[in-house]
This record gives structure tokens, C-alpha cells and sequence, in this order.
């Protein structure tokens, strides 16, 4: 009866101690559920287990250039979520301006870009521009900004070259 006893104490202290080594190995295994946290625009911490689009930069001045030209913006992004960021869907604010998006799946800790093209033929003066992204992230709407002041080839003083009148003589 002694030795019964010892015995079931030491199976009860070996299935104890193995589930504690089981318990403690999936601990210290990433867990790809486990929540990630973010600031919202109150400072309050939120944990989700969403994707996270995390920009370094949300807009860009072009500053002043020429008319004619087409400028390129890069505007690249972390996924610091859980779960595989996927765009479906990016809309630039008018037709001057073309974005183009990964279509494939953002891995969470990948990094990946949108680029914003502005086309400047015929536009002279400031320009303001927004590009909405749309997502299974977070926050499912983001919006990027491009902006600049296009110059016209002549200023506005200078002008073409006008011919004199006979009427104003």
C-alpha cells in the first residue's frame, strides 16, 4: 500500500510538472491572436488583434513645380496588427491624381507602399489633394494628402508677348 502511494504521488508530480512545461512553451510561442495595441486620436490605448496601417508620414508637398510633369509620391506603411492587412480599395479625390496599391494580402510586421501620382498638365496654381484608403484594418478608412503649387511656363506678368493696338494709340 506504501509503494501505491508513492507511486501515485510521483505520476500526480510528473503530470503536474509536464503540464507546466507545456503551459510555459506556449507562453513564450508568438501567439498570431495576440491583441496589438494602438493609440487612438484621444491618447486612449486600444488592443485589437485587426490590422494596424501605421504611416510614418500621411501627406506630402510636391512644393512648387513646373506644369506638364507628373510627380510621384511613395507613401509606405507598416502593418502592426495581427492579422494580414488587405486594401480593397484606394480613391484619389479627382482625376489629376493616380494612386496605386499592393492587391496582395500585407503580412503583420511587412511594410508595403502607396503611390500617389499627380498629373500637373493644364493645372496651374495650389493644389490640395486627398487619397482614401479602404481596408479590413482598424480603422477601415484612412486618408492621405499630396499638395503643392504648380507653376505656369510664363508668369503672370510677363505673359506671352502681346502685339500693340492701333486702337489705344
Amino acid at each position: 500500500m506504501k509503494h501505491f502511494f508513492t507511486l501515485l504521488i510521483a505520476m500526480l508530480v510528473f503530470s503536474f510538472a509536464s503540464a507546466q512545461e507545456n503551459v510555459t512553451d506556449k507562453a513564450m510561442q508568438p501567439s498570431s491572436t495576440a491583441p496589438a495595441f494602438i493609440v487612438d486620436e484621444n491618447n486612449n490605448v486600444i488592443e485589437t488583434t485587426k490590422p494596424v496601417m501605421a504611416f510614418p508620414s500621411e501627406s506630402h508637398d510636391f512644393g512648387e513645380v513646373p506644369e506638364g510633369e507628373k510627380y510621384t509620391h511613395e507613401f509606405t506603411f507598416t502593418n502592426n496588427g495581427k492579422e494580414p492587412l488587405i486594401i480593397s480599395n484606394v480613391k484619389a479625390s479627382c482625376g489629376c491624381t493616380t494612386p496605386e496599391w499592393p492587391k496582395e494580402p500585407i503580412m503583420p510586421g511587412e511594410t508595403s507602399a502607396i503611390t500617389a501620382v499627380y498629373n500637373s498638365k493644364g493645372r496651374p496654381g495650389p493644389f490640395n489633394k486627398s487619397i482614401t484608403i479602404t481596408s479590413n484594418a482598424y480603422k477601415p478608412t484612412k486618408r492621405l494628402f499630396i499638395k503643392g503649387k504648380v507653376t505656369s511656363p510664363f508668369s503672370m506678368e510677363e505673359g506671352p508677348e502681346k502685339t500693340k493696338s492701333i486702337v489705344n494709340e
